[in-house]
């Protein structure tokens, strides 16, 4: 196993995940280095577990190999834990996260319960196996403003107190000590060496 397809176009998710499979020598590719014309599954999942699943499956099937896919979000407990699943089409697809992002920091204007989560689903599927489904969070607080260039989406408002700064403050090593995404992948990664070894 060599080469996995992660199911999506987001250059930044591919690069997060290409750093913590390097170990294994295995490369990751976009979809847009598999497929000619863009191709993109809807959402229809209520859950970011059913949505990565249903991302991983359909490009598998397409494509007769294994895939990875995510799908990620952040939950803001004040907002009864919105935007979750809908994080990305949050106040529409074309709309920039520094306007997501403002929005929300004013939503919580005088709020002083700040708490949030990013949360990371992953799922691999592996044509004739059963899809391995992986889930972990990372536990912060939405920022009185946006800080740091690093990063994507919501990383300039998610403060994560045990570093002292937001996730947009981090380098990509520093990142993937702590972010969901990374979390979720290295439980991954321990059940495909598993597979592996049985194999």
């Amino acid at each position: 196993m060599k080469e996995i397809v992660m199911a999506t176009n987001n250059a930044d998710k591919v690069k997060e995940m290409q750093s913590l499979f390097a170990d294994l020598d295995i490369e990751v590719k976009a979809l847009k280095d598999v497929f000619e014309e863009p191709i993109e599954v809807e959402e229809t999942g209520t859950t970011f577990a059913e949505n990565a699943k249903l991302k991983a499956e359909t490009i598998s099937r397409l494509l007769d190999q294994v895939v990875i896919a995510d799908d990620s979000g952040l939950e803001i407990d004040a907002l009864n834990k919105e935007p979750g699943v809908h994080s990305a089409r949050f106040l529409g697809h074309d709309t920039s996260y520094d306007m997501k992002n403002s929005y929300l920091i004013e939503l919580l204007r005088g709020q002083t319960n700040r708490a949030a989560r990013y949360v990371c689903a992953i799922a691999m599927a592996i044509p004739g196996q059963e899809t391995i489904i992986c889930q972990d969070t990372m536990e912060g607080e939405i920022a009185l403003k946006p800080e740091g260039k690093n990063g994507f989406g919501y990383d300039p408002i998610f403060f994560f107190p045990p570093a002292n700064k937001t996730a947009a403050m981090m380098d990509l090593a520093e990142k993937n000590q702590y972010s969901h995404r990374a979390k979720a992948t290295r439980q991954l990664l321990a059940k495909v060496k598993d597979l592996m070894k049985d194999a």
